[in-house]
């Protein structure tokens, strides 16, 4: 239930201000505003690490009416730096709500804004871009004039959110087949989908090196999703190329863009980039086509040499799968592991474990 009067605004890098309603903790915090079109698992989504650094809004309009269960983690904490959505049930109805979303925000010290116009948002930001803002929840006076100051010198890709969003000690799930799985932000539904497969999955931290994941005489190497400018983390781009051909290697996301980098490829910023579970992305091979749950602001603009292109998103025609048939690499810019969204994919791990 709520618990005190919270007044909230958001507030743009262009100098608009959304006012509204605050629910979670009293906080003002920066971060990339985007949206995501899920109808459902607002948890998920939250507990992603690929939303560090970044407002995340939510443009189906009720959100928080099955609650927070003890079940739909994809990591231990919440990542985006707030929450807006166009209206927050304080209430929950559902067989495995545990909490409500209210608390869970506040237990993690996030700010959320709710009662402004979502609509009118994500219209803008599908026109003009993804935009560096600011929200605040608060209880008496804002100064909206300092926040708008502190956001002129907020840069989202200049900063490396990887190091921040990996583990930072090894970490061993399951038995079976010795699988690595380097973590750049790594959802644990790629954990599960591994572990339910028979794997020994060991997760190592983004910064490991090739002869660190090479110790332990992996039967195969996973990717991980993660969060910002896949430029940045340069030291991941030098693991990768030197890892190449030791054995089979399946990447997904911003996994699937640092291959890009480290094979001598490049990536580009999307405008709004691609966060829902409703993406249609078509097999090139196959011609059979995928719904697919994605969540990223960059795609891979030139593929490198020795790759194939596997998979393109029907929506916009962007590279959303290479492959390396002489190396053993698959990659692929969307989730398989869905969590939440449609299970058209997973039939991707299974392929990767034919590789090994």
């Amino acid at each position: 239930m709520k618990s005190e009067k919270l007044k909230a605004a958001l507030i743009l890098q262009d100098g608009t201000v959304f006012h509204g309603n605050g629910f979670g903790a009293s906080a003002i915090s920066q971060g990339e505003l985007v949206f995501n079109t899920s109808m459902t698992g607002y948890q998920e989504a939250l507990t992603d690490p690929s939303y560090g650094g970044q407002i995340l809004l939510m443009t189906y309009p009720l959100i928080g009416n099955y609650g927070i269960n003890d079940t739909d983690f994809e990591s231990k904490k919440i990542h985006p730096q707030g929450f807006v959505v166009r209206s927050c049930s304080f209430d929950a109805e559902h067989r495995t709500c545990s909490s409500y979303l209210d608390d869970f925000l506040k237990q993690n010290n996030t700010p959320g804004i709710y009662g402004i116009d979502t609509r009118q948002i994500v219209r803008r930001i599908r026109n003009h871009g993804v935009v560096p803002s600011a929200i605040a929840t608060y209880t008496d006076t804002l100064d909206i004039e300092k926040i708008k100051k502190d956001l002129e010198s907020f840069d989202y890709s200049g900063v490396d959110f990887v190091k921040n969003a990996c583990v930072k000690k090894p970490q061993v799930y399951g038995k079976g087949r010795k699988i690595v799985l380097i973590d750049y932000g790594a959802k644990m539904g790629i954990v599960r989908e591994l572990v339910t497969r028979n794997c020994e999955v060991h997760v190592l931290p983004a910064t490991s090196s090739a002869e660190e994941v090479s110790s332990l005489e992996p039967e195969g190497i996973m990717l991980s999703n993660g969060p910002g400018d896949p430029a940045v983390p340069t030291y991941a781009h030098k693991t990768i190329a030197e890892l190449g051909g030791s054995c089979p290697i399946f990447a997904i996301c911003l996994g699937h863009q640092l291959i890009a980098h480290a094979y001598g490829g490049s990536t580009k910023k999307l405008k709004f980039g691609h966060r829902g579970s409703n993406h249609a992305v078509i097999d090139i091979l196959t011609q059979k086509i995928s719904i697919t749950t994605q969540n990223h602001g960059f795609a891979v603009d030139k593929i490198p040499d020795g790759f194939d292109l596997s998979h393109i998103n029907l929506n916009d025609k962007t590279v959303e799968g290479m492959c390396n048939k002489n190396k053993a690499i698959l990659s692929v810019q969307y989730h398989p592991e869905a969590a939440p969204g449609p299970h058209d994919s997973k039939y991707l791990f299974d392929e990767f474990l034919k590789m090994i």
